[in-house]
């Protein structure tokens, strides 16, 4: 760096990143900003592509520790991503004829999530089934291993977008090929009939809101889409005057077309934070595809 100044050793370094490669920022987790500093420097992924081989073949398998619906143990699984396929599969066991579960590369959305899931190379997946959210929890012991495996499915969702929308540049395409949650945290909600306030942990991931029992649940107990302004939906700062039964006192409330959703944060700031995700969403004009995702949501059950 010294002899060559930073803008033309970064520029040598980084020659060859593939455009699905996460570029860390200053806020995502240590393990995707180490991982990418390895890559770059001691590994020469990016002026070496045969050394991208891991997440560029276009088929991957191997074994990662994931954690169990129901009991919330980690077991070892098989997992199989092939891009011909278009599909993520796990096994239960390594001689299983049939995958456990097909998630294909069109739905899916992986984000690592080392605090939640209780390891540094904590990585959540999620992927549609029967157009609800699952999740599923994994880590490898190996960082290189699990990074390699999350610009894997990049890969696939890139090289899938490109088909699916054959006129669309790099630039268009690299932001939809995985998202982190705009926000997540505990608050406090209460149903459409008058039962009482009960603690759930909420993820806002994109237009979905999504609340669980317990952050690691794979299913989440409901969804709600939250739409743009011109379709109806407002989100207001505190509570009806008559509610009654919450134990935190900063109240949301998200109106939408079809009825009012009511909400309550411990702390002002976790208020705020909400207030400032939901807005963003709110002011944010529908795509095409979007109006679809809603008008499903209007005939869930």
């Amino acid at each position: 760096m010294t002899s060559r100044g930073n803008h033309v050793a970064r520029a040598a370094f980084e020659s060859k990143v593939p455009p699905f490669y996460y570029r860390p920022s200053a806020s995502d987790c240590q393990l995707l900003r180490e991982q990418w500093i390895r890559a770059k420097y001691e590994r020469q992924e990016f002026t070496h592509p045969e050394r991208q081989e891991p997440y560029s073949a276009g088929y991957r398998e191997g074994f990662l520790w994931k954690r169990g619906r129901d009991n919330g143990q980690f077991l070892s699984r098989k997992f199989v991503l092939t891009e011909r396929e278009g599909a993520l599969k796990y096994f239960n066991r390594s001689d299983a004829k049939e995958p456990k579960a097909i998630m294909k590369i069109e739905h899916l959305n992986a984000t690592f999530q080392p605090a939640k899931i209780g390891h540094p190379h904590g990585l959540q997946v999620t992927y549609l089934k029967d157009n609800s959210t699952r999740n599923i929890f994994v880590y490898h012991e190996d960082g290189k291993e699990m990074v390699d495996w999350f610009n894997a499915l990049r890969a696939a969702r890139f090289h899938y977008l490109q088909v699916a929308f054959p006129g669309a540049g790099d630039a268009d395409l690299v932001p939809k090929l995985s998202r982190n949650y705009l926000q997540e945290g505990y608050m406090e909600k209460t149903g459409p009939k008058t039962e009482g306030f009960r603690k759930r942990w909420f993820t806002m991931d994109d237009r979905r809101l999504m609340y669980f029992k317990d952050p690691l649940d794979a299913f989440a107990r409901g969804e709600v889409f939250i739409g743009s302004r011109e379709s109806g939906y407002t989100v207001l700062d505190g509570l009806p005057p008559s509610t009654q039964g919450h134990h935190w006192p900063h109240g949301i409330t998200i109106v939408t077309p079809e009825r009012r959703f009511l909400l309550a944060c411990e702390t002002e700031s976790e208020q705020r934070a909400w207030m400032e995700a939901f807005r963003k969403v709110v002011d944010r004009p529908m795509l095409p595809q979007e109006y679809a995702v809603e008008a499903h949501f209007k005939h869930k059950p």
